[in-house]
């Protein structure tokens, strides 16, 4: 008799796991399992639909500081798969990826449909089966009144199967009581809370500025040791980009902890602190004496900024450089180099929800991802207590952890 994989959920490491797993052990049946009606969702619309496949970081100890839980876990798995190993494999099958400047890796395509028909195509040359709407309510150790080892899932229809290994990569939940089937297996799950979210600031006149973007920001949760330096941009609803993502994700548990209403404070000009930007208006009150201060500002900042700032200062159109009173100026310094802004709430795009928490890691073995509670079971991607930063780190997780489990199952396979 031929064994049996069931793989349940269909997004990037459930994917990979399968693919791997049907193609290096041809007498395997694997069964995928999706409780919606859509396949590789994160992957079509991440990075704006061209999907961030992973990062141009080539050395293991600093790719593993880009996780801000998990990191020595994936520490230990990325010695078995790695970005160059993700690198080759896409190559391997047609696809080419290109590096931007920040280090994100894109398929040259700007498509993400590439890397789904990848994928797609290694499901359909190697026979892995796929259910939609299939949403597991049960998984059990297969005991004697089962009929022998293994496991027995349930379904949500009523629907019974018989697995020989079962790779659980059903992602994250915004509500840990949809991890409590695996509790049942004998798991504990770290209380899951939303990461990689964009901050929300009702009524902020800032937010009329939606649109203004910076190349470079400093930001701090106040109250906190939580400091991010990066891109910035302005929304309608509050502050987004690169840096606020990054922010959110190291300060995702206690961010959570607090109802997600707390401070930041925003340097827009990271080169400079009040001091230096203080002897900096300084020097320009000479330097451009007679010039307006709301002409071309001095600092690359986009001009909508600028003029947002003088009027915040209360520093009037026709006021020259000269004529700058020292009040207006020190709050100028201040609105620069030391904006406060008050955060109430958050923003998480469903599509592109990332979790923080899942499966204690400690239960589970990294050289394997296979359960540390019973042999045969195993865990891929976001279900396990692991998320990155923006910038691909998740997707590379997710390879990675697909593959090592996949490779798990044919050495048990044999």
């Amino acid at each position: 008799m031929s064994k049996q994989l069931i793989v349940i959920g269909g997004g990037a490491a459930g994917i990979f796991c399968a693919v791997n797993a049907a193609r290096r052990a041809p007498g395997l049946k694997v069964l995928v399992l999706e409780k919606t009606g859509k396949l590789l969702s994160k992957v079509r619309v991440s990075g704006g639909g061209r999907c961030n496949v992973t990062h141009a970081c080539w050395d293991i100890g600093e790719m593993a500081r880009r996780y801000p839980r998990g990191g020595h876990f994936v520490r230990k798995a990325f010695h078995r798969w790695f970005t160059t190993d993700t690198i080759d494999w896409f190559k391997e099958r047609g696809v080419e990826l290109k590096t931007e400047e920040d280090g994100r890796m894109f398929p040259v395509t700007d498509d993400s449909q590439t890397i789904i028909d990848c994928l797609m195509k290694e499901v359909n040359r190697y026979g892995v089966e796929i259910w939609m709407h299939a949403e597991v309510v049960e998984v059990r150790a297969a005991g004697a009144g089962d009929g022998g080892d293994g496991f027995r899932l349930v379904l949500k229809d009523g629907r019974e199967l018989e697995a020989d290994y079962v790779c659980v990569a059903c992602g994250g939940y915004p509500k840990s009581e949809m991890f409590e089937w695996i509790r049942k297996l004998g798991h504990t799950v770290e209380e899951p809370v939303p990461s990689l979210f964009t901050f929300n600031m009702p009524g902020d006149p800032i937010t009329k500025l939606m649109g203004v973007s910076v190349p470079e920001a400093q930001v701090k949760i106040v109250g906190s040791k939580l400091s991010e330096k990066g891109p910035l941009l302005i929304t309608h609803w509050g502050m987004s980009g690169p840096v606020v993502l990054r922010l959110s994700a190291w300060g995702a548990r206690e961010l959570a902890g607090g109802g997600y209403t707390f401070g930041i404070q925003v340097n827009w000009l990271p080169e400079f602190t009040e001091l230096t930007a203080r002897e900096r208006l300084q020097e320009l009150r000479y330097e451009r004496a007679g010039q307006m201060v709301g002409g071309k500002n001095p600092f690359g900042l986009p001009q909508r900024l600028w003029e947002y700032f003088l009027m915040t200062a209360g520093i009037g159109e026709g006021v020259r450089w000269a004529d700058l009173p020292s009040k207006e100026q020190n709050k100028l310094v201040s609105l620069l180099c030391a904006g406060s802004y008050a955060v109430q709430g958050k923003t998480t795009f469903k599509e592109e929800f990332v979790t923080a928490g899942g499966v204690r890691l400690s239960e589970v073995d990294p050289s394997s991802f296979q359960s540390r509670k019973a042999q045969g079971l195993l865990f891929a991607g976001e279900t396990l207590d692991v998320d990155g930063i923006t910038g691909g780190f998740n997707f590379q997780h997710a390879w990675t952890s697909g593959w090592v489990a996949a490779d798990t199952v044919v050495e048990m396979v044999g």
